[in-house]
């Protein structure tokens, strides 16, 4: 099973040269729970926002992307892991959504060709398996670290120290 290099790294920010604060944590014990915070999450996001979420493979970052995306796309048919497609855009009210799956990739240069800085500044765009991104990876983020438990999930918030924690914080106030 294919795991993310330094993935503890990747928790205390040494593996994207930042040092992330923990803004919060949550427990759920189910899909339904995962996806339900998902759409939690879908009423504090917006337009220039960039989620990243971490996680080894089958702890629940596609089924939080799809509450999320269903709370705020206007037409959601099916939502599907972008693992193949790599990219997958919809289209909520007043912005897109870019939701990509990074797995695939070996390097920052391959992310360039998707396109994805350009999503951070008109989009609301989650990146599942950002660790690809290297340099790329945008400073004001909300990092959404996901752990297997032994009743469920445990889901950490953090935000960059170079980035703005305390929007963050202030936005996740009653979640």
């Amino acid at each position: 099973m294919y795991r993310v290099p330094d993935q503890d790294q990747a928790l205390t920010g040494n593996c994207m040269h930042d040092r992330p604060v923990i803004l919060s944590e949550y427990e759920v014990n189910s899909p339904d729970e995962m996806a339900n915070f998902g759409k939690r999450l879908a009423r504090i996001v917006g337009i220039g926002d960039v989620l990243f979420l971490i996680g080894d493979l089958g702890t629940g970052k596609t089924t939080l992307a799809q509450g999320l995306i269903g709370e705020l796309a206007i037409e959601t048919s099916e939502i599907t892991s972008p693992t193949y497609n790599l990219v997958h855009v919809y289209t909520a009210e007043k912005f897109e959504i870019w939701h990509a799956d990074l797995y695939r990739l070996k390097g920052p240069e391959q992310v360039i060709q998707l396109g994805l800085e350009d999503a951070f500044s008109h989009a609301l765009t989650l990146v599942e398996w950002p660790d690809r991104m290297g340099e790329m990876a945008p400073k004001n983020r909300l990092d959404i670290v996901i752990k297997k438990t032994e009743n469920g999930r445990n889901i950490a918030l953090r935000a960059a120290d170079s980035g703005d924690p305390e929007g963050w914080k202030g936005r996740l106030n009653g979640l």
